[in-house]
């Protein structure tokens, strides 16, 4: 297992954000993990964050964790998800300079992480893939964009009793992306209760795809 150590993001005309980073030598593919709302409890610690970094790592991947704004030892504070947004790119932007050119990194979010990860990727950020964990659909906030720029494998995954992503509006979020690969863990709810174990199946299986398409 590539260990992991804690660093700090640089700010950039933005807060300084605090962040695990774990890199494997000579690594030019890594992923970005985003952490699920801050004004709920929401950090870079949580298990669906760790659980998705740790299968990106097992694949030989680098893995970059985060706290968003105002989170942790994270400067700033809430700016109700743009300043946020700003914090995803900065995280994806350090990633890279960390890695050998030329870099490629994916990004992966969930619930509220998978919100901003969505509209980073609809503005046009370079990305090897992109992952949508658990998207928060029945949030009134929620506005699929309609168009991802993504250069690779996208997965959306969610548990069947997920209530904040319902199974009708995941399927038609699914039918928008056709691109995605989807995959609904039976009996798992929004935090993945008892369902850890397949979620790092499917995001250990979609980092294989983000390898093999980098040539890694």
């Amino acid at each position: 297992m590539i260990p992991e150590r804690t660093v700090a993001i640089p700010a950039a005309g933005g807060p300084e954000l605090e962040a695990g980073l774990a890199l494997p030598a000579g690594a030019r593919l890594g992923v970005v993990v985003c952490h699920p709302h801050p004004r709920y409890g929401g950090d870079m610690d949580s298990p669906v964050v760790v659980t998705a970094v740790e299968a990106c790592r097992q694949r030989g991947l680098g893995g970059l964790r985060f706290n968003f704004r105002g989170v942790g030892a994270s400067a700033g504070g809430w700016d109700e998800g743009r300043g946020e947004q700003d914090d995803v790119r900065a995280a994806l932007a350090y990633l890279r300079a960390q890695m050998k050119p030329p870099s490629r990194v994916a990004l992966a979010g969930y619930s509220f992480g998978a919100a901003m990860a969505t509209a980073v990727a609809a503005a046009g950020e370079p990305l090897a893939g992109l992952a949508l964990i658990a998207p928060p659909l029945a949030a009134p906030s929620w506005r699929f964009p309609g168009r991802l720029v993504v250069d690779g494998p996208i997965l959306i995954v969610a548990g069947s009793a997920d209530a904040y992503c319902p199974a009708e509006a995941l399927a038609t979020l699914t039918a928008g992306i056709p691109a995605a690969t989807a995959t609904v863990i039976e009996g798992a709810d929004h935090f993945f209760s008892g369902g850890l174990d397949a979620l790092a199946a499917a995001v250990g299986a979609w980092a294989t795809k983000l390898a093999l398409a980098a040539g890694d």
